[in-house]
This record gives structure tokens, sequence and C-alpha cells, in this order.
């Protein structure tokens, strides 16, 4: 489906705030930064947005939708429960690789959650949402014989709290280990945990 301009235009202002907030941080952002950055008017801005505040939220839906296809997708599609989670952690290192940038983002946005209730709230809706869809394929596992029968909440909260943790690598030196190679060894690490022993040979 075809774009309307008003979604061009949206997305034009996103990206730009986006990349204001990796490089200034929300507390040291100004909606004149999102206008220089998005090479838009002040008020084609706040036409769409009325505060800073809004922006980043909004943001946060935009990434939510972006991403929620595709995650969907991979739990939709049928496939095994072992290579539905690798394709989970594969989507993620290339996710990681193409642009790092909305990890970097995150972890702003992590410490803007910690002081800010609408922030904390929406984040605490997110992460409950991907813990969900990692549960789903988690309990399509066990259903299928595939995985052992564990505790399948704390299983995905586990495996989503291992995701999250690629947003270290935007912060720190990580002794030349790339975000694949940590995916990798860690992917191999929670399957030998849920794979029950008679049905991985």
């Amino acid at each position: 489906m075809e774009k309307s301009k008003q979604d061009e235009r949206k997305e034009q202002i996103l990206t730009a705030a986006l990349q204001v907030i990796v490089e200034k941080g929300y507390d040291g952002s100004r909606m004149d930064d999102i206008v220089v950055a998005s090479k838009l008017s002040k008020g084609a801005i706040y036409w769409y947005f009325k505060s800073k505040k809004e922006v980043y939220l909004s943001l946060v839906n935009y990434w939510v939708h972006n991403y929620s296809a595709v995650l969907n997708h991979i739990v939709e599609d049928g496939d095994p429960a072992t290579k539905q989670l690798i394709d989970l952690f594969q989507y993620f290192v290339d996710q990681y690789e193409s642009d790092s940038t909305v990890f970097k983002a995150l972890v702003e946005f992590w410490s803007l959650a910690s002081r800010d209730g609408d922030f904390k709230e929406k984040f605490q809706t997110v992460y409950s949402d991907f813990t969900d869809l990692i549960e789903k394929i988690v309990i399509h596992g066990v259903d299928a014989g595939e995985f052992k029968n564990l505790n399948t909440r704390i299983a995905a909260l586990s495996i989503m709290v291992n995701i999250e943790a690629t947003n270290w690598f935007t912060l720190f030196d990580t002794q030349g280990v790339t975000v694949r190679e940590y995916m990798s060894t860690l992917s191999d690490f929670i399957l030998a945990g849920l794979i029950k022993k008679s049905h991985g040979g």
C-alpha cells in the first residue's frame, strides 16, 4: 500500500527524532533540533506533534509497528519452534548489523522509562507483548514435544532479556566479540536448555 503524504512526513520527523535522541539524549534535545534534522519547518513538526515527548512516544509506536510485522510472521509461519527461535535471533542480528541506531536509542529510552511514567507504561506494554510472542514459540515447542516441559513464562523472559543484552554492544567494549557471535552462542545455550534430549538426538 502506498504511503500517504502525511505518513511520509511523520516518518521523516520520526527518523530525525531518532538521530537527535542518539546524538543529544532526550533531556539534551529540543524540538528545534528535530526541525533541523528533519529539514521541515517548525510549523510542519507542530502540525503532527504537540511536544518533544509526543514525538518520542510516537517513535516507540513506529518501531513496534515495524518490528511486529516481521516478528509475528516468524511466530505464525508454522515452522518448528527451534527454527522460529533461530529466526528470531537472526532477525535482531540483521537489524543490529544493518543499523544499530535503534539499539543506541533504546538505552536512552530505558533511562527515560526509569523516571517518566508515560515512557515506563509504554515500554512495559512493549516488553510484555514481546515476551508474550516469545512465549508462544516456547509453548509451541513444548506442545509439539520438541522442548522440555518447563515454565514457559520464565523461559520467554530469559530469552527476551538475553536478546535485549544486544544494547550492551552499543555502550561498551566487548573485547572483540560481535553481536553475531554473541547471538550464535546464546542461541546454542538456550536451545540446549530447551530441547528434549530424545528430540535433539
